[in-house]
């Protein structure tokens, strides 16, 4: 027999009888609110861009709508002649001259950050070069334009090398025109052209390069069909951080160029300090905003549409699989 088949034991139960209905949900625990800090731990961030980014670019734009004062800088009258001298023609000549060395100086920069990039993706010593890529940063920006004038000069490096290689019979004028200007912005902004290029190749699939051979491509076609068109996003990034900063150039065409390499961001510091004619260089400060911030959205713009369209192709593929 089971010992404890009879056992009569009796287990005590909770006394609920007197509890009345209406006191149960009073003995749930109350379900914990979260404050939301977001706004707290955004504060500093909201001030700092406040005070350094959104205050000055509303006084330039207040500025660029008032009259000059040779004393004060500007008289409190709206005028809108800042703006009629962007029609001028000797404006239009910079304005062409500085666009012409801003497309050149970028695309000879992408073109040398392009393999650059691919090189540095596919060697196994990426962390070391990333560090030579990086130790141009270690100097001072003018100490490297000073480097590249006492190379160009014509007493220079350059100069006496092929002098007494023979190749010369008289200095060359490297220095102090537009080819000078170019070379040494391209050398100045190339590490930002490299950097995103290398970021975004090195999450590239290469085994879709070599799928690309297999069907009959060659290794250039290869490239220029298959992995240009998805990198587009790092190229589109390099141009930006490369065109942006050289079109609003000033040290380099000031310190490296002649008359013929005279650009926009010379000409909005001869306003400032020179003719004290601040409406008119806020003026050109507003078109150097307003083209980097149509650049910047259209660059949104691509991803944003090129992310969607991967999107689309995966459901399209997952559908024609099942």
């Amino acid at each position: 027999m089971n010992p404890f088949r009879n056992r009569k034991d009796k287990v005590p139960k909770p006394e609920t009888s007197n509890i009345r209905p209406q006191t149960l949900p009073r003995l749930l625990p109350r379900p914990q609110v979260r404050k939301n800090n977001g706004p707290l731990y955004s504060a500093p961030m909201a001030i700092w861009f406040t005070l350094f980014f959104l205050a000055p670019i509303i006084i330039i734009i207040i500025y660029s709508f008032l009259k000059r004062d040779m004393q004060r800088g500007v008289v409190w009258e709206f005028s809108l002649e800042a703006y009629r001298y962007l029609a001028d023609p000797v404006f239009l000549r910079i304005t062409l001259r500085t666009i012409f060395a801003s497309v050149v100086a970028t695309v000879i920069t992408i073109l040398i950050a392009l393999p650059c990039g691919y090189c540095m993706a596919r060697s196994k010593h990426q962390t070391l070069l990333l560090l030579l890529i990086i130790i141009p940063f270690w100097t001072n920006f003018l100490i490297r334009v000073f480097a590249w004038m006492s190379i160009l000069g014509n007493n220079g490096f350059l100069n006496e090398l092929l002098l007494r290689a023979g190749l010369i019979n008289d200095y060359i004028p490297f220095l102090y025109n537009q080819n000078a200007v170019i070379l040494v912005l391209v050398y100045m902004y190339l590490p930002y052209a490299i950097l995103p290029l290398f970021s975004t190749i090195d999450k590239f699939d290469f085994s879709l390069l070599e799928a690309a051979r297999d069907l009959g491509a060659n290794k250039f076609t290869s490239i220029v069909k298959v992995l240009l068109p998805n990198i587009r996003g790092g190229i589109f990034t390099a141009v930006l951080f490369t065109f942006i900063p050289i079109f609003g150039a000033y040290a380099v065409p000031m310190l490296v160029g002649g008359r013929d390499s005279y650009m926009l961001g010379q000409r909005i510091a001869d306003f400032l300090r020179g003719e004290r004619n601040w409406p008119r260089a806020a003026a050109i400060s507003m078109v150097l905003t307003l083209i980097t911030t149509i650049g910047v959205l259209w660059m949104m713009y691509v991803q944003k549409r090129d992310a969607s369209r991967a999107a689309d192709s995966k459901v399209t593929d997952h559908k024609s699989e099942a």
